[in-house]
């Protein structure tokens, strides 16, 4: 009867066995004890240096991805080392198989998503004004700066807590204007506006649509005042529907997900300020995105407007493209 373990460990066991000065056990002895055939414990013998090439392989390419996860110091999933490689210079193709295999290999984890822990705040007061809802879900706009999503989170840090107002472009995923405060009064969102006319305003029209959740802010009569000022089309979800404004909420997670832990270390709004501007421009331009043909917001917005595609190898989604993405807009 063998030993109830896998093969290799077994040969292994057996290669220690016999290396030992005291052995007395011929290897044809511990091989039956084994439960393995000697044939295949020289097979596994001869296989030795392959098996040694193939592990500094492995440590070769887990460097690269140790080097991409580490990246701007904020962890990454495989897909967002698999986009990371594809952007250095030379760019590194591997395939995510490989990524996720070493990953596990050499005890590399991804952070993922938790459950939001806190409650809905209680019902605000508001105006009695709701816009319709306009965009009714269609989060994929066939051009930029049409579909802008607008919402406000909490930052928890270690000195207390702070808000944060965003406007992100629903077609390119970019972050077009944010503001971080110590005050939920309803200015901050405004100077969030103001900020995005200030950059943006030339890109932006009378069809330009501003959609938000149906919170107090997006109700008030100067929020309301502020837009229709720029000319823009005022949207808002369903009351108490988080789905319809998914890619601003989806936004606020992943963001919480790759910072929380620098923000429990921070005792002051200054440093928290400081460290939603170093994301924010990690996110814009370096962190990359699968379903934007693997580009970070900043260059898929370039792909859009140019038609060139900056990387060369293995980045499509398309099965019939050889080596470039499809045209913007297929």
């Amino acid at each position: 009867m063998g030993i109830q373990a896998p093969a290799e460990v077994k040969y292994r066991i057996i290669f220690e066995a016999i290396r030992q000065d005291d052995n007395l056990l011929s290897i044809s002895l511990l091989c039956r004890t084994a439960g393995v055939s000697r044939s295949g414990f020289y097979a596994w013998m001869e296989a030795a240096p392959k098996r040694q090439e193939d592990e500094d392989r492995d440590l070769a390419d887990f460097a690269l991805i140790k080097a991409a996860y580490e990246f701007r110091g904020y962890k990454k999933g495989a897909r967002s080392i698999y986009m990371r490689l594809l952007h250095q210079v030379p760019p590194v193709v591997m395939n995510l198989k490989k990524i996720r295999r070493l990953m596990k290999k050499y005890g590399l984890f991804c952070p993922f998503r938790r459950e939001n822990p806190y409650r809905r705040m209680a019902q605000m007061m508001k105006t009695s004004h709701v816009a319709p809802n306009v965009v009714n879900r269609c989060f994929k706009p066939s051009v930029p700066r049409h579909v802008l999503l607008t919402d406000i989170t909490y930052l928890f840090y270690r000195g207390g807590v702070c808000y944060l107002s965003t406007i992100l472009d629903a077609c390119t995923h970019e972050e077009l204007a944010y503001q971080v405060s110590v005050s939920l009064q309803v200015d901050f969102v405004l100077e969030t506006v103001d900020m995005l006319c200030e950059k943006y305003g030339a890109e932006l029209d009378n069809e330009t649509i501003v959609h938000s959740d149906q919170g107090c802010h997006y109700t008030s009569n100067a929020f309301i005042s502020k837009l229709k000022d720029a000319e823009f089309v005022q949207s808002m979800s369903r009351r108490g529907n988080c789905w319809d404004n998914a890619p601003q909420e989806s936004f606020f997670g992943h963001m919480k997900d790759e910072i929380v832990g620098i923000l429990a270390e921070l005792h002051t709004f200054e440093e928290v300020r400081a460290t939603v501007d170093d994301w924010m421009d990690y996110y814009n331009n370096d962190r990359y995105q699968w379903e934007l043909e693997k580009l970070s917001p900043v260059e898929y917005k370039q792909y859009l407007d140019t038609g060139c595609y900056p990387l060369t190898r293995g980045i499509s989604k398309n099965p019939y493209s050889r080596g470039s993405a499809p045209a913007p807009g297929v």
